[in-house]
Protein backbone atom coordinates (compact mmCIF):
# COMPACT_ATOMS: atom_id res chain seq x y z
CA UNK A 1 0.00 0.00 0.00
CA UNK A 2 1.27 3.47 -0.90
CA UNK A 3 1.51 5.97 1.94
CA UNK A 4 2.01 9.73 1.61
CA UNK A 5 2.72 9.28 -2.08
CA UNK A 6 5.39 6.63 -1.47
CA UNK A 7 5.24 3.53 -3.62
CA UNK A 8 5.94 0.01 -2.40
CA UNK A 9 9.29 -1.50 -3.30
CA UNK A 10 10.09 -5.22 -3.43
CA UNK A 11 13.60 -6.44 -2.60
CA UNK A 12 15.35 -9.55 -1.29
CA UNK A 13 17.19 -9.66 2.03
CA UNK A 14 19.12 -12.82 2.93
CA UNK A 15 17.00 -14.81 0.51
CA UNK A 16 13.67 -13.50 1.78
CA UNK A 17 11.43 -11.32 -0.35
CA UNK A 18 10.11 -8.23 1.41
CA UNK A 19 7.92 -5.32 0.32
CA UNK A 20 8.33 -1.93 2.00
CA UNK A 21 7.68 1.70 1.16
CA UNK A 22 10.20 3.55 -0.99
CA UNK A 23 12.60 5.54 1.18
CA UNK A 24 12.81 2.88 3.88
CA UNK A 25 16.38 2.06 4.84
CA UNK A 26 17.76 -1.47 4.79
CA UNK A 27 17.84 -1.79 8.60
CA UNK A 28 14.11 -1.16 8.90
CA UNK A 29 13.30 -3.31 5.87
CA UNK A 30 15.25 -6.18 7.41
CA UNK A 31 13.59 -5.65 10.79
CA UNK A 32 10.24 -6.32 9.13
CA UNK A 33 11.28 -9.91 8.37
CA UNK A 34 13.08 -10.44 11.71
CA UNK A 35 16.56 -9.99 10.27
CA UNK A 36 18.68 -7.97 12.71
CA UNK A 37 21.33 -5.80 11.08
CA UNK A 38 23.87 -4.74 13.75
CA UNK A 39 23.98 -0.99 14.39
CA UNK A 40 25.13 1.44 17.06
CA UNK A 41 24.72 5.00 15.83
CA UNK A 42 21.39 4.47 14.05
CA UNK A 43 18.19 5.19 15.96
CA UNK A 44 14.81 5.48 14.20
CA UNK A 45 13.96 8.63 16.14
CA UNK A 46 17.14 10.50 15.23
CA UNK A 47 19.05 11.64 12.17
CA UNK A 48 21.39 9.19 10.41
CA UNK A 49 25.13 10.00 10.57
CA UNK A 50 26.42 6.50 9.60
CA UNK A 51 29.47 6.91 11.81
CA UNK A 52 29.73 3.56 13.61
CA UNK A 53 29.94 1.55 10.34
CA UNK A 54 29.01 -1.82 11.82
CA UNK A 55 25.81 -1.95 9.73
CA UNK A 56 27.70 -2.60 6.49
CA UNK A 57 25.94 -5.05 4.19
CA UNK A 58 26.66 -6.47 0.76
CA UNK A 59 24.40 -5.48 -2.15
CA UNK A 60 24.65 -7.48 -5.35
CA UNK A 61 25.89 -5.37 -8.24
CA UNK A 62 27.61 -2.81 -6.03
CA UNK A 63 31.42 -2.96 -5.67
CA UNK A 64 31.53 -1.45 -2.17
CA UNK A 65 29.85 -2.35 1.06
CA UNK A 66 26.78 -0.24 1.88
CA UNK A 67 25.70 1.30 5.17
CA UNK A 68 22.30 -0.22 5.89
CA UNK A 69 21.24 2.71 8.08
CA UNK A 70 21.33 5.30 5.31
CA UNK A 71 20.90 3.21 2.17
CA UNK A 72 17.30 3.37 0.90
CA UNK A 73 15.76 0.27 -0.60
CA UNK A 74 15.37 -0.03 -4.36
CA UNK A 75 13.21 -2.21 -6.58
CA UNK A 76 14.86 -5.59 -7.15
CA UNK A 77 17.70 -4.92 -4.71
CA UNK A 78 19.37 -8.07 -3.36
CA UNK A 79 20.96 -7.60 0.05
CA UNK A 80 23.21 -9.93 2.06
CA UNK A 81 23.54 -9.03 5.74
CA UNK A 82 25.33 -12.23 6.80
CA UNK A 83 27.63 -13.04 3.89
CA UNK A 84 31.31 -13.74 4.62
CA UNK A 85 32.24 -10.29 3.37
CA UNK A 86 29.60 -8.60 5.56
CA UNK A 87 30.60 -10.65 8.61
CA UNK A 88 34.25 -9.74 8.15
CA UNK A 89 33.48 -6.03 8.03
CA UNK A 90 31.26 -6.32 11.11
CA UNK A 91 34.05 -8.10 12.99
CA UNK A 92 36.59 -5.44 12.03
CA UNK A 93 34.34 -2.64 13.27
CA UNK A 94 33.64 -4.50 16.49
CA UNK A 95 37.37 -4.98 17.06
CA UNK A 96 38.01 -1.30 16.42
CA UNK A 97 35.36 -0.23 18.93
CA UNK A 98 36.83 -2.53 21.57
CA UNK A 99 40.36 -1.16 21.19
CA UNK A 100 39.97 1.30 24.06
CA UNK A 101 36.81 -0.01 25.68
CA UNK A 102 37.43 -0.99 29.32
CA UNK A 103 36.83 -4.54 30.47
CA UNK A 104 34.61 -3.52 33.38
CA UNK A 105 31.41 -5.38 32.52
CA UNK A 106 31.14 -6.82 36.07
CA UNK A 107 30.65 -3.34 37.55
CA UNK A 108 28.74 -1.75 34.66
CA UNK A 109 24.99 -1.16 35.10
CA UNK A 110 24.49 -1.78 31.37
CA UNK A 111 25.83 -5.31 31.65
CA UNK A 112 23.16 -7.74 30.53
CA UNK A 113 21.50 -5.30 28.13
CA UNK A 114 24.58 -3.85 26.43
CA UNK A 115 24.60 -3.86 22.64
CA UNK A 116 28.41 -4.04 22.64
CA UNK A 117 28.24 -7.28 24.62
CA UNK A 118 25.54 -8.70 22.37
CA UNK A 119 27.35 -7.86 19.15
CA UNK A 120 30.64 -9.20 20.47
CA UNK A 121 28.96 -12.57 20.89
CA UNK A 122 27.42 -12.34 17.42
CA UNK A 123 30.07 -10.51 15.40
CA UNK A 124 33.20 -10.25 17.57
CA UNK A 125 36.77 -11.34 16.98
CA UNK A 126 37.41 -13.91 19.67
CA UNK A 127 41.19 -13.63 19.23
CA UNK A 128 42.00 -9.96 19.67
CA UNK A 129 44.93 -8.44 17.76
CA UNK A 130 45.09 -5.40 20.06
CA UNK A 131 48.48 -5.26 21.80
CA UNK A 132 48.73 -1.56 22.70
CA UNK A 133 47.67 -0.17 26.05
CA UNK A 134 44.13 1.16 26.19
CA UNK A 135 43.77 4.93 26.22
CA UNK A 136 42.41 6.17 29.55
CA UNK A 137 39.56 8.67 29.74
CA UNK A 138 37.31 10.17 32.40
CA UNK A 139 35.31 7.82 34.63
CA UNK A 140 31.95 8.24 36.40
CA UNK A 141 31.43 11.99 36.06
CA UNK A 142 28.04 13.37 37.13
CA UNK A 143 27.01 15.75 34.34
CA UNK A 144 23.53 16.57 35.61
CA UNK A 145 20.98 15.57 38.24
CA UNK A 146 20.03 12.37 36.44
CA UNK A 147 23.06 11.26 34.39
CA UNK A 148 26.60 10.05 35.10
CA UNK A 149 29.09 9.91 32.21
CA UNK A 150 31.87 7.35 31.72
CA UNK A 151 33.81 8.43 28.64
CA UNK A 152 35.98 5.29 28.63
CA UNK A 153 32.92 3.21 27.81
CA UNK A 154 31.70 5.58 25.09
CA UNK A 155 31.92 4.31 21.48
CA UNK A 156 31.15 7.77 20.02
CA UNK A 157 27.90 6.77 18.35
CA UNK A 158 26.71 10.37 18.94
CA UNK A 159 23.12 9.36 19.72
CA UNK A 160 23.12 11.49 22.87
CA UNK A 161 24.42 14.56 21.05
CA UNK A 162 21.80 14.22 18.33
CA UNK A 163 19.03 13.71 20.89
CA UNK A 164 19.89 16.97 22.65
CA UNK A 165 20.18 18.78 19.32
CA UNK A 166 17.12 17.36 17.55
CA UNK A 167 14.58 16.25 20.17
CA UNK A 168 14.96 18.55 23.17
CA UNK A 169 16.79 21.24 21.13
CA UNK A 170 18.85 22.11 24.21
CA UNK A 171 22.28 21.13 22.78
CA UNK A 172 24.07 20.54 26.09
CA UNK A 173 26.35 17.79 24.72
CA UNK A 174 29.06 17.75 22.09
CA UNK A 175 32.05 15.82 20.74
CA UNK A 176 35.38 17.26 21.88
CA UNK A 177 39.02 16.71 20.85
CA UNK A 178 40.23 14.59 17.93
CA UNK A 179 41.30 11.08 16.96
CA UNK A 180 41.95 8.78 19.95
CA UNK A 181 41.22 11.65 22.34
CA UNK A 182 37.68 12.32 21.08
CA UNK A 183 35.06 12.10 23.80
CA UNK A 184 31.52 13.17 24.65
CA UNK A 185 31.23 16.07 27.04
CA UNK A 186 29.00 18.86 28.28
CA UNK A 187 29.30 22.21 26.57
CA UNK A 188 31.31 24.55 28.85
CA UNK A 189 29.05 26.45 31.19
CA UNK A 190 26.14 24.03 30.67
CA UNK A 191 24.60 21.25 32.77
CA UNK A 192 22.66 18.31 31.37
CA UNK A 193 19.37 19.19 33.02
CA UNK A 194 16.65 19.10 30.37
CA UNK A 195 13.26 17.48 31.17
CA UNK A 196 14.02 14.46 28.95
CA UNK A 197 17.61 13.64 29.92
CA UNK A 198 16.74 10.13 31.10
CA UNK A 199 16.18 9.07 27.50
CA UNK A 200 19.94 9.31 26.95
CA UNK A 201 20.41 6.23 29.12
CA UNK A 202 17.91 4.31 26.99
CA UNK A 203 19.48 5.22 23.66
CA UNK A 204 23.10 4.80 24.76
CA UNK A 205 24.07 1.37 23.36
CA UNK A 206 26.76 0.87 26.01
CA UNK A 207 27.32 1.93 29.63
CA UNK A 208 28.69 5.39 28.91
CA UNK A 209 25.61 7.25 30.13
CA UNK A 210 24.30 5.88 33.40
CA UNK A 211 21.07 6.52 35.28
CA UNK A 212 22.02 7.98 38.67
CA UNK A 213 18.73 6.76 40.12
CA UNK A 214 19.27 3.15 38.93
CA UNK A 215 23.05 3.10 39.47
CA UNK A 216 24.13 -0.05 41.35
CA UNK A 217 20.52 -0.64 42.42
CA UNK A 218 19.80 -4.00 40.80
CA UNK A 219 21.25 -6.23 38.10
CA UNK A 220 19.06 -6.26 35.02
CA UNK A 221 18.83 -10.04 34.94
CA UNK A 222 16.90 -9.92 38.21
CA UNK A 223 14.25 -7.70 36.59
CA UNK A 224 10.98 -8.55 34.93
CA UNK A 225 9.35 -6.11 32.51
CA UNK A 226 5.64 -5.44 32.18
CA UNK A 227 3.96 -3.17 29.64
CA UNK A 228 1.97 -0.30 31.08
CA UNK A 229 1.04 3.37 30.66
CA UNK A 230 2.70 6.24 32.51
CA UNK A 231 0.24 7.69 35.09
CA UNK A 232 2.13 10.98 35.28
CA UNK A 233 -0.05 13.11 32.98
CA UNK A 234 -2.78 13.04 30.35
CA UNK A 235 -0.36 12.23 27.52
CA UNK A 236 -0.36 8.55 28.48
CA UNK A 237 3.15 7.61 27.34
CA UNK A 238 3.62 3.90 26.79
CA UNK A 239 6.18 2.44 29.19
CA UNK A 240 7.82 -0.72 30.45
CA UNK A 241 7.81 -1.26 34.21
CA UNK A 242 11.01 -3.00 35.33
CA UNK A 243 10.36 -4.66 38.65
CA UNK A 244 11.48 -7.41 40.99
CA UNK A 245 9.86 -8.90 44.07
CA UNK A 246 12.05 -11.90 44.82
CA UNK A 247 15.25 -10.13 45.91
CA UNK A 248 13.90 -8.11 48.82
CA UNK A 249 17.37 -6.90 49.88
CA UNK A 250 17.69 -4.92 46.65
CA UNK A 251 17.09 -1.16 46.98
CA UNK A 252 15.68 -1.46 50.47
CA UNK A 253 12.90 -3.80 49.43
CA UNK A 254 11.56 -1.61 46.62
CA UNK A 255 9.80 -3.54 43.90
CA UNK A 256 9.63 -1.05 41.03
CA UNK A 257 13.22 -0.44 39.94
CA UNK A 258 12.77 1.88 36.94
CA UNK A 259 10.48 2.90 34.10
CA UNK A 260 11.46 2.98 30.43
CA UNK A 261 9.60 4.25 27.35
CA UNK A 262 7.86 1.78 25.07
CA UNK A 263 7.49 2.67 21.41
CA UNK A 264 4.08 3.94 20.34
CA UNK A 265 4.33 6.18 17.30
CA UNK A 266 0.80 7.55 17.91
CA UNK A 267 1.54 8.70 21.45
CA UNK A 268 5.11 9.17 22.69
CA UNK A 269 7.11 7.79 19.74
CA UNK A 270 10.34 6.60 21.44
CA UNK A 271 10.55 8.90 24.45
CA UNK A 272 9.21 9.79 27.90
CA UNK A 273 9.81 12.76 30.20
CA UNK A 274 11.89 12.65 33.38
CA UNK A 275 8.87 13.51 35.56
CA UNK A 276 7.19 10.30 34.48
CA UNK A 277 10.38 8.26 34.43
CA UNK A 278 11.52 9.11 37.95
CA UNK A 279 8.07 9.59 39.48
CA UNK A 280 7.54 5.89 40.20
CA UNK A 281 8.62 5.64 43.84
CA UNK A 282 5.14 6.29 45.23
CA UNK A 283 4.24 2.73 44.24
CA UNK A 284 6.44 1.54 47.13
CA UNK A 285 7.02 4.58 49.37
CA UNK A 286 4.57 6.12 51.85
CA UNK A 287 1.99 3.53 50.98
CA UNK A 288 -1.19 2.79 52.90
CA UNK A 289 -0.75 -0.87 53.73
CA UNK A 290 -3.35 -1.39 56.43
CA UNK A 291 -6.81 -0.05 57.17
CA UNK A 292 -7.30 2.60 59.86
CA UNK A 293 -10.20 4.00 61.90
CA UNK A 294 -10.97 6.56 64.57
CA UNK A 295 -12.16 4.86 67.73
CA UNK A 296 -14.51 6.87 69.97
CA UNK A 297 -12.69 10.12 69.29
CA UNK A 298 -9.37 8.78 70.58
CA UNK A 299 -7.52 9.34 67.34
CA UNK A 300 -6.83 7.22 64.28
CA UNK A 301 -5.36 3.76 64.69
CA UNK A 302 -4.85 0.59 62.66
CA UNK A 303 -7.84 -1.67 62.21
CA UNK A 304 -8.61 -4.91 60.50
CA UNK A 305 -9.64 -4.26 56.91
CA UNK A 306 -12.92 -6.10 57.41
CA UNK A 307 -13.72 -4.00 60.46
CA UNK A 308 -13.00 -0.72 58.66
CA UNK A 309 -14.92 -1.82 55.59
CA UNK A 310 -18.03 -2.81 57.53
CA UNK A 311 -17.95 0.52 59.37
CA UNK A 312 -17.75 2.43 56.08
CA UNK A 313 -20.64 0.49 54.55
CA UNK A 314 -22.75 0.98 57.69
CA UNK A 315 -22.26 4.76 57.62
CA UNK A 316 -23.27 4.95 53.97
CA UNK A 317 -26.30 2.75 54.54
CA UNK A 318 -27.52 4.48 57.68
CA UNK A 319 -27.25 8.13 56.62
CA UNK A 320 -29.23 10.24 54.18
CA UNK A 321 -27.90 9.85 50.61
CA UNK A 322 -28.37 13.58 50.05
CA UNK A 323 -25.74 14.24 52.73
CA UNK A 324 -23.03 12.38 50.81
CA UNK A 325 -20.46 13.48 48.25
CA UNK A 326 -18.37 10.94 46.35
CA UNK A 327 -15.08 12.44 45.15
CA UNK A 328 -13.46 10.31 42.47
CA UNK A 329 -10.04 10.62 40.87
CA UNK A 330 -8.93 10.88 37.25
CA UNK A 331 -6.21 8.44 38.26
CA UNK A 332 -8.84 5.70 38.45
CA UNK A 333 -9.18 3.38 35.47
CA UNK A 334 -12.06 3.47 32.99
CA UNK A 335 -13.40 0.27 34.51
CA UNK A 336 -13.40 1.70 38.04
CA UNK A 337 -15.02 4.96 36.97
CA UNK A 338 -17.67 3.06 35.06
CA UNK A 339 -18.59 1.02 38.14
CA UNK A 340 -18.47 4.11 40.36
CA UNK A 341 -20.93 5.93 38.11
CA UNK A 342 -23.27 2.95 37.95
CA UNK A 343 -23.13 2.52 41.72
CA UNK A 344 -23.20 6.03 43.16
CA UNK A 345 -25.08 8.02 40.52
CA UNK A 346 -27.42 5.51 38.88
CA UNK A 347 -27.76 3.00 41.73
CA UNK A 348 -27.75 5.10 44.89
CA UNK A 349 -28.86 8.41 43.39
CA UNK A 350 -26.16 10.48 45.05
CA UNK A 351 -26.09 13.94 43.47
CA UNK A 352 -22.57 15.03 44.41
CA UNK A 353 -20.36 12.64 42.44
CA UNK A 354 -17.47 14.19 40.55
CA UNK A 355 -13.79 14.00 39.65
CA UNK A 356 -11.80 15.99 42.19
CA UNK A 357 -9.61 18.81 40.87
CA UNK A 358 -5.81 18.81 40.95
CA UNK A 359 -3.50 21.78 40.29
CA UNK A 360 -1.91 22.00 36.83
CA UNK A 361 1.75 21.16 36.42
CA UNK A 362 4.57 21.70 33.95
CA UNK A 363 3.89 21.47 30.22
CA UNK A 364 5.89 21.67 27.00
CA UNK A 365 5.44 21.07 23.28
CA UNK A 366 6.98 17.59 23.39
CA UNK A 367 5.28 15.23 25.89
CA UNK A 368 4.61 16.87 29.25
CA UNK A 369 1.03 18.00 29.87
CA UNK A 370 -0.33 20.35 32.54
CA UNK A 371 -3.08 17.85 33.44
CA UNK A 372 -1.22 15.45 35.70
CA UNK A 373 -4.00 12.87 35.65
CA UNK A 374 -3.87 9.96 33.21
CA UNK A 375 -7.62 9.46 32.74
CA UNK A 376 -9.42 12.82 32.63
CA UNK A 377 -10.55 12.09 29.07
CA UNK A 378 -11.91 8.72 30.20
CA UNK A 379 -13.98 10.36 32.94
CA UNK A 380 -15.47 12.81 30.45
CA UNK A 381 -16.23 10.04 27.96
CA UNK A 382 -18.09 8.20 30.72
CA UNK A 383 -20.12 11.32 31.57
CA UNK A 384 -18.65 11.96 35.02
CA UNK A 385 -18.32 15.67 35.86
CA UNK A 386 -14.75 16.97 36.24
CA UNK A 387 -14.72 19.61 38.97
CA UNK A 388 -12.91 22.93 38.53
CA UNK A 389 -12.68 23.36 42.30
CA UNK A 390 -16.06 24.93 42.97
CA UNK A 391 -17.80 21.70 43.96
CA UNK A 392 -14.91 20.62 46.16
CA UNK A 393 -14.97 23.96 47.92
CA UNK A 394 -18.62 23.49 48.92
CA UNK A 395 -18.00 20.21 50.73
CA UNK A 396 -18.66 20.34 54.44
CA UNK A 397 -21.09 23.21 53.96
CA UNK A 398 -24.85 22.97 53.91
CA UNK A 399 -26.35 19.50 53.69
CA UNK A 400 -23.26 17.68 52.36
CA UNK A 401 -21.46 16.57 55.50
CA UNK A 402 -20.26 13.08 54.52
CA UNK A 403 -17.50 12.44 51.99
CA UNK A 404 -16.18 9.21 50.49
CA UNK A 405 -12.99 10.04 48.57
CA UNK A 406 -11.67 7.40 46.18
CA UNK A 407 -8.10 8.10 45.15
CA UNK A 408 -8.42 11.87 45.61
CA UNK A 409 -6.74 13.93 48.32
CA UNK A 410 -9.71 16.13 49.16
CA UNK A 411 -8.09 18.12 51.96
CA UNK A 412 -4.79 18.46 50.11
CA UNK A 413 -6.52 20.08 47.16
CA UNK A 414 -8.75 22.54 49.01
CA UNK A 415 -8.00 26.23 48.65
CA UNK A 416 -5.80 27.79 51.31
CA UNK A 417 -7.67 28.64 54.49
CA UNK A 418 -10.57 26.27 53.84
CA UNK A 419 -11.53 24.19 56.88
CA UNK A 420 -14.62 22.10 56.16
CA UNK A 421 -16.28 20.11 58.90
CA UNK A 422 -17.35 16.58 58.00
CA UNK A 423 -19.54 14.20 59.95
CA UNK A 424 -17.85 11.35 58.07
CA UNK A 425 -14.67 11.34 55.97
CA UNK A 426 -13.72 8.07 54.29
CA UNK A 427 -10.52 7.80 52.27
CA UNK A 428 -10.01 4.93 49.87
CA UNK A 429 -6.61 5.24 48.22
CA UNK A 430 -3.00 4.23 47.76
CA UNK A 431 -0.74 6.66 49.64
CA UNK A 432 -0.55 8.73 52.78
CA UNK A 433 -1.88 12.25 52.32
CA UNK A 434 -3.71 15.01 54.18
CA UNK A 435 -7.06 13.26 53.69
CA UNK A 436 -5.83 9.84 54.86
CA UNK A 437 -4.41 11.42 58.03
CA UNK A 438 -7.67 13.18 58.87
CA UNK A 439 -10.09 10.46 57.71
CA UNK A 440 -12.42 8.58 60.03
CA UNK A 441 -11.92 5.43 57.97
CA UNK A 442 -8.97 4.58 55.70
CA UNK A 443 -9.15 1.78 53.13
CA UNK A 444 -5.82 0.98 51.35
CA UNK A 445 -6.03 0.18 47.65
CA UNK A 446 -3.78 -0.91 44.78
CA UNK A 447 -1.80 1.40 42.48
CA UNK A 448 -2.04 1.31 38.69
CA UNK A 449 1.00 -0.98 38.51
CA UNK A 450 -0.77 -3.44 40.81
CA UNK A 451 -3.85 -4.02 38.67
CA UNK A 452 -5.24 -4.45 35.18
CA UNK A 453 -7.33 -1.81 33.47
CA UNK A 454 -7.33 1.00 30.92
CA UNK A 455 -6.69 4.73 30.76
CA UNK A 456 -7.90 7.14 28.07
CA UNK A 457 -5.34 9.77 27.15
CA UNK A 458 -5.82 13.36 25.98
CA UNK A 459 -6.20 12.21 22.36
CA UNK A 460 -9.02 9.81 23.38
CA UNK A 461 -6.78 6.78 22.90
CA UNK A 462 -7.77 3.94 25.24
CA UNK A 463 -4.68 2.05 26.42
CA UNK A 464 -4.09 -1.08 28.49
CA UNK A 465 -2.52 -1.44 31.91
CA UNK A 466 -1.11 -4.81 32.93
CA UNK A 467 -0.53 -5.85 36.54
CA UNK A 468 3.21 -5.79 37.21
CA UNK A 469 3.37 -6.28 41.00
CA UNK A 470 1.01 -7.45 43.72
CA UNK A 471 -0.78 -4.99 46.05
CA UNK A 472 1.08 -4.17 49.26
CA UNK A 473 -0.17 -5.28 52.65
CA UNK A 474 -3.96 -5.40 52.87
CA UNK A 475 -4.49 -3.13 49.86
CA UNK A 476 -7.50 -4.16 47.77
CA UNK A 477 -8.43 -3.51 44.16
CA UNK A 478 -10.79 -0.53 43.78
CA UNK A 479 -12.74 -2.59 41.28
CA UNK A 480 -13.38 -5.33 43.83
CA UNK A 481 -14.34 -2.83 46.56
CA UNK A 482 -16.88 -1.12 44.30
CA UNK A 483 -18.42 -4.50 43.46
CA UNK A 484 -18.56 -5.46 47.14
CA UNK A 485 -20.11 -2.12 48.07
CA UNK A 486 -22.74 -2.52 45.35
CA UNK A 487 -23.64 -5.94 46.68
CA UNK A 488 -23.94 -4.56 50.22
CA UNK A 489 -26.18 -1.74 48.98
CA UNK A 490 -28.28 -4.05 46.76
CA UNK A 491 -27.12 -2.42 43.51
CA UNK A 492 -26.42 -4.64 40.52
CA UNK A 493 -23.04 -4.09 38.87
CA UNK A 494 -21.05 -6.01 36.24
CA UNK A 495 -19.10 -8.76 37.99
CA UNK A 496 -15.75 -10.32 37.23
CA UNK A 497 -12.26 -9.05 36.53
CA UNK A 498 -11.22 -5.83 34.78
CA UNK A 499 -11.58 -7.40 31.33
CA UNK A 500 -15.16 -8.47 32.09
CA UNK A 501 -16.06 -4.98 33.33
CA UNK A 502 -14.51 -3.43 30.22
CA UNK A 503 -16.65 -5.71 28.05
CA UNK A 504 -19.77 -4.42 29.86
CA UNK A 505 -18.49 -0.85 29.51
CA UNK A 506 -18.03 -1.29 25.75
CA UNK A 507 -21.69 -2.34 25.48
CA UNK A 508 -23.06 0.42 27.70
CA UNK A 509 -21.06 3.43 26.43
CA UNK A 510 -21.26 4.04 22.65
CA UNK A 511 -17.85 5.71 22.40
CA UNK A 512 -16.22 2.50 23.68
CA UNK A 513 -18.35 0.33 21.40
CA UNK A 514 -16.58 -2.53 19.65
CA UNK A 515 -13.54 -2.36 21.91
CA UNK A 516 -12.06 -5.25 23.86
CA UNK A 517 -8.77 -5.92 25.60
CA UNK A 518 -7.78 -8.02 22.62
CA UNK A 519 -8.51 -5.25 20.11
CA UNK A 520 -6.66 -2.68 22.22
CA UNK A 521 -3.49 -4.76 22.12
CA UNK A 522 -0.38 -3.01 23.36
CA UNK A 523 -0.86 0.16 21.27
CA UNK A 524 -4.43 1.11 22.21
CA UNK A 525 -7.32 2.38 20.08
CA UNK A 526 -9.12 5.70 19.70
CA UNK A 527 -12.57 6.18 21.23
CA UNK A 528 -15.36 5.74 18.73
CA UNK A 529 -13.12 4.28 16.03
CA UNK A 530 -14.44 0.73 16.32
CA UNK A 531 -18.10 1.77 16.61
CA UNK A 532 -17.99 4.69 14.19
CA UNK A 533 -18.92 7.09 16.99
CA UNK A 534 -17.29 10.46 17.58
CA UNK A 535 -16.21 10.63 21.23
Amino acid sequence: MAENGQKPVTLTIDGQSVQVLAGTNIIEAARGINVAVPHYCYHPGLSVPANCRICQVEIEGQPKMAYACRTPVAEGMIVHTASEKAKEHQKLVQEFLLCNHPLDCPVCDKSGECTLQDYYMDHGRYQSVMIENKYKKHKAMPIGPTIVLDTERCILCSRCVRFCDEVTETSELGLFNRNNHTEIGVVPGEVLDNPYSGNLVDICPVGALGDRDFRFKCRVWYLKSTNSVCPGCSKGCNIEVDHQSRWRHKAGGARVMRLRPRVNMDVNTHWMCDEGRFGYKWHDAERLRFAAMRFDGDGQGEAMFRQAWEAAVARLRETDRASWAIVLSARMTNEELFLAKRLFIEGLGIGEVFIGPTPPGSEDKLLRRADKNPNTAGARALGIPVDDGSRLGRLGQGAVKNVWAIGHDVLGNLSEGASPEFDTLIFQGTNECATSQAADIVLPTATCFEKDGTFTNEDNRVQRLWQAILPLGEAELDLALLQRLAKAMSVELPAGEAEDVFAALAVAVPAFGGMSYESLGDQGAVLGAAAGVVA
